[in-house]
């Protein structure tokens, strides 16, 4: 099991790990946290308390998830893993041909083209109905009354919330975007910090999820005032593709680095990126955290796994070449034989930032959870129901018009994915999960929270709390603020082009709930580029 001194932290912080034996909620807003703690109190388990946070976070970082969105997850209970996938395909309707007779050369983040079918809400069903103790009418309680009677919006919430309002007034001027206005800038601007702000809209919606266990929005009501608005302006999605949606339970995928099993959930995910890297890695020893050659060959390993990712994950069904082949020994070694102690030119791919959200959970029963939802970028489409307070995603903006690609644009298809939850597991017994929001950041936080945790004995704070990298384009590393200038000026000496990046805001949010082994006592952390909070009891 990892082993950590709970008040060593190298890089000056106070922060320290929570600790908690009957439950422990970890997320990036504190009332979400307060919620899941409030259902395990009711009697709920981990998974209905990842679920009430799951809701609770669509009010209270809209920015981030929505009812429109996707939700994966991966699940400790009954002495085993679950995974589960709920992203929507492509409409039927919509194809190649068809975006480029409108005029695209490329499907655009905001309006009607990229919307896909939206999982969230199944997620949440198909989690209470297998596995959860509490009905969804309870569960969803907290969330909704947070909709209802408001709440203070948090300070990097309403930083995140003015950004994206900003980009919004000066270039989104269609009438199809004035419910978006009309919800989140009631007053004429977006919520600032420590203001309150209340949505009927979302309340309404969250109750019919709950009471018709999410029917209303794939076969009822709500599905009709979806597929009547997106028709009216011109969009592909129909009720028809809401009716056939159904969210997929999988089999986790995994690596061994250094005795641990790190699990992340097959493709369309890119969880598979994390997996190739940690792979190309596992042999290498480093006594020292900060030196130049620890952080180069992260960077190249994450450089070729991504290279290899963005050609080849796609919908799992449409995938030209298998998880297995990828994670075999001799591609594995033929990868990692290219890393040098020259900065390497992997084939092109530029990682963006997204909006999401993430969630660990547990319960003093020893069931624990590993939950990510999200709508892709910031407020998703900025496509809003009217009347619902649903927001629809823009994940089909992550596919190519070009036929020739893996993960070209097709009926029915799923696209590649970068929402991405982790698990650790140590000789088939659970060790936690963990997970970093951030778009195409995501896998690169992943190796290095979990390479900070094993090799260098970081306990989970720490692990957060250390400065990043990210991996931009071509040789390009781009490094917070608080990088060591020194090593930064060094791993630049190996022929990366190096950034200093101006604030930490493109570096991943994450939360991190590791289990002793030995006394079952659960440890916690959360991210402090975000307002997270740790519910604990």
């Amino acid at each position: 099991m990892l082993n950590y001194d709970p008040l060593y932290h190298p890089f000056g912080s106070q922060r320290v790990v929570t600790y908690a034996r009957k439950g422990i909620v970890a997320t990036s807003q504190p009332l979400a946290a307060q919620a899941g703690l409030d259902i395990l109190k009711k009697g709920g388990n981990a998974i209905d308390a990842a679920i009430a946070t799951a809701a609770a976070l669509i009010v209270v970082e809209p920015h981030s998830n929505s009812f429109g969105g996707d939700t994966f997850a991966i699940v400790w209970t009954q002495g085993k893993l679950h995974g589960l996938n709920s992203s929507g395909p492509a409409p039927r309707s919509i194809s190649i041909e068809a975006v480029k007779k409108m005029g695209y050369d490329r499907i655009p983040g905001s309006g009607m083209l990229p919307i896909t079918v939206p999982g969230t809400p199944a997620a949440w069903v198909a989690l209470s109905e297998r596995f959860g103790k509490l009905p969804l009418t309870e569960v969803l309680k907290p969330a909704i009354e947070y909709a209802e009677q408001g709440y203070p919006i948090s300070p990097y919430i309403a930083k995140s919330w003015k950004l994206k309002y900003d980009i919004n007034k000066e270039s989104l001027t269609g009438k199809e975007f004035e419910p978006w206005f009309q919800t989140y800038a009631p007053n004429g601007r977006p919520p600032q910090s420590g203001e309150m702000w209340s949505s009927a809209d979302h309340a309404r919606t969250m109750q019919a999820i709950a009471e018709t266990k999410a029917e209303a929005f794939y076969r009822g009501e709500l599905a009709d005032k979806i597929h009547d608005y997106i028709k009216q302006f011109g969009g592909f999605l129909t009720k028809e593709d809401l009716a056939e949606f159904r969210p997929e339970w999988v089999d986790p995928i995994k690596v061994t680095y250094k005795g641990y099993d790190i699990w992340e959930l097959p493709p369309n995910g890119q969880g598979l990126v994390v997996l190739m890297a940690l792979n190309m890695l596992k042999d290498y020893e480093w006594a020292d955290m900060h030196s130049a050659d620890t952080y180069h060959k992260q960077i190249e390993a994450i450089k070729l796994a991504f290279a290899d990712g963005l050609k080849y994950i796609t919908d799992p069904k449409r995938m030209k070449c298998s998880v297995e082949n990828l994670l075999s020994d001799n591609y594995t070694q033929l990868r990692r034989s290219l890393i040098s102690d020259v900065a390497l030119q992997p084939e092109p791919g530029e990682p963006q930032p997204g909006g999401t959200v993430y969630l660990a959970a547990a319960d003093g029963d020893g069931n624990m959870v590993s939950l990510i939802q999200s709508h892709a970028g910031d407020f998703g489409s900025s496509i809003v129901i009217p009347g619902t307070g649903i927001c629809m995603q823009n994940r089909g903006s992550g596919f190519s018009l070009n036929p020739d690609h893996h993960n070209c644009l097709e009926p029915g298809k799923r696209t590649y994915h970068t929402i991405i939850p982790g698990f650790i597991t140590y000789r088939n017994q659970p060790v936690g999960p963990f997970g970093i929001t951030g778009g195409m950041t995501q896998p690169q936080a992943h190796v290095q929270v979990v390479s900070s945790m094993i090799d260098f004995h970081l306990n989970p704070q720490a692990a957060l709390d250390k400065p990043r990298w990210r991996w931009v384009k071509d040789k390009t590393v781009e490094f917070e603020p608080g990088f060591p200038d020194h090593v930064a000026q060094a791993i630049a000496r190996k022929g990366h082009h190096v950034q200093r990046a101006m604030d930490a805001f493109n570096f991943g949010r994450g939360q991190v709930i590791l289990k002793d082994l030995h006394t079952d006592v659960l440890a916690a952390a959360t991210d402090p580029r975000v307002d997270g909070a740790i519910a604990a009891w």
